[in-house]
């Protein structure tokens, strides 16, 4: 049988022994990162240091005082200043597999010895071809049609791609819907999407946006028919106009809130009377809920046109119907992701599938349960302190003083300091304090352990 000189070589003796020695070098050092510490005072002033330079060629200083060494153990990661610390916010939800994870090395160490460094528009690999059929398999299984695939760099890119297919699909319509305090990135055209004016202040506008009231469980029957509604009145206002409906399915950087079916049904069936494309951006729900798809979890699959994915992803994509095919010239990527990341991104979900976190009794579920039941605990002993928690899966939410935004932040600032990382939300009606747990590494007893420093947190913020 005919084999190329690549095989030869990713089959060579020689690499599969270096790759074991590196394993084993990795496992040794990770036995000294097996919990939270504090920093080490012999480190203050060299990482103060380049946190300044850091602040200083970047134009600001970080959130965080958080610069990592380059090695961590599960959930625990490690900072220049020598502490260790939980990460539960994993860079706002990409670090699905925690830091270090063996299986991911070994995935990126395949990537980095072949070939390119980058793949992309006119030169793929062969590891593309088997993400794209990953994706494109795992998007279907359950009847939905979005089969085609087209990879980018960003969670705002493929967001920003999946408008250029839905405008040319509908041309000459020039509107969006998108949810109130919608968060869709921030390029350019994105800043126009996301409902925060902050984020686009002295930016030229670009897309034009209707915003519809997000679902409110506590009025389940009047928010559908408000949401309704209120989309209804615009297109009467702007007949013929609006191309997509860009709808958040769990509104992440709003605070972990969560939609509903019904209401999801009731506004994409006034989409299909009127011709306008339905877009789920899955940037940060991807693999957090107990389907690996959250319009899976919402059993929304026979009703999606094109789907955006990212962050848990590794590699981000647009998903999309062929009837929703883009014309030749509209779409195109130097970089669609490097070869690194596109094995690591083929080992992430490949592992997701297979490896129990999905489904009503798996991983994802099970440690939601346990940090559900941990902070409403918390709750009840502190009710003027903590309220919620809120949201799905692996996307946990709370509120800290009553969703204060000055205090949220302080307690973010405190907890970051007495050893997790968290991050806060919105601001609008209240700010909430939110987590993103790498599903991967997380055990139930990580979560005891990260809600008894919360507790903790709290008794010292006044």
């Amino acid at each position: 049988m005919a084999k190329t000189v690549a095989e030869g070589f990713f089959n060579d003796a020689r690499l599969t022994q270096a790759k074991k020695l590196i394993q084993e070098a990795l496992a040794d050092h990770q036995k000294q990162i097996t919990g939270i510490r504090p920093a080490n005072p012999a480190l203050a002033d060299s990482y103060t240091e380049i946190l300044k330079k850091v602040a200083e060629y970047r134009g600001g200083a970080l959130f965080y005082n958080y610069l990592g060494t380059g090695i961590g153990h599960g959930p625990f990661v490690e900072l220049a200043d020598g502490s260790v610390k939980y990460d539960f916010i994993t860079g706002i939800g990409v670090h699905y597999m925690g830091h270090s994870h063996p299986g991911v090395i070994e995935a990126q160490i395949n990537g980095a010895i072949s070939n390119t460094v980058m793949n992309g528009h006119l030169q793929q690999n062969v590891d593309t071809g088997r993400l794209l059929e990953l994706f494109s398999k795992e998007a279907c299984k359950n009847g939905a049609e979005v089969k085609n695939v087209f990879l980018s760099t960003s969670g705002a890119m493929a967001n920003e791609n999946a408008f250029k297919i839905i405008f040319q699909k509908r041309a000459p319509a020039s509107r969006f819907f998108a949810f109130e305090k919608c968060f869709a990135g921030r390029t350019l055209g994105m800043a126009w999407v996301t409902d925060k004016a902050a984020y686009r202040q002295g930016l030229p506008k670009t897309i034009d946006v209707d915003y519809i009231p997000f679902y409110c469980s506590s009025d389940h029957k009047g928010s559908i028919e408000l949401a309704v509604k209120t989309m209804k009145k615009f297109i009467t206002r702007y007949p013929g106009q609006h191309a997509g409906f860009i709808m958040e399915l769990i509104q992440g950087e709003n605070g972990s809130w969560v939609g509903h079916q019904e209401y999801f049904e009731a506004l994409i069936t006034v989409c299909k009377e009127h011709n306008i494309s339905t877009l789920v951006d899955e940037v940060q729900t991807f693999a957090r809920t107990r389907d690996l798809f959250a319009f899976q979890y919402f059993k929304l699959d026979k009703l999606v046109d094109v789907v955006s994915v990212g962050k848990n992803s590794q590699v981000c994509a647009t998903l999309f119907r062929d009837d929703h095919k883009p014309k030749p010239g509209l779409m195109s990527q130097t970089f669609t992701g490097s070869s690194s990341q596109i094995a690591a991104a083929h080992y992430v979900i490949s592992e997701m599938v297979n490896g129990g976190y999905l489904g009503e009794n798996g991983k994802i579920e099970k440690l939601h349960a346990r940090f559900k039941g941990n902070l409403e605990k918390i709750s009840k002993k502190h009710p003027d302190k903590l309220t919620g928690p809120y949201g799905v899966g692996a996307m946990v939410g709370m509120s800290i003083f009553g969703g204060d935004e000055p205090k949220s932040k302080a307690f973010t600032m405190k907890l970051f300091e007495n050893g997790v990382l968290s991050f806060i939300a919105s601001g609008h009606p209240t700010t909430r304090v939110r987590f993103l747990m790498p599903v991967m590494v997380t055990e139930e007893r990580h979560i005891d352990e990260v809600c008894a420093i919360i507790e903790k947190t709290l008794t010292e913020i006044t």
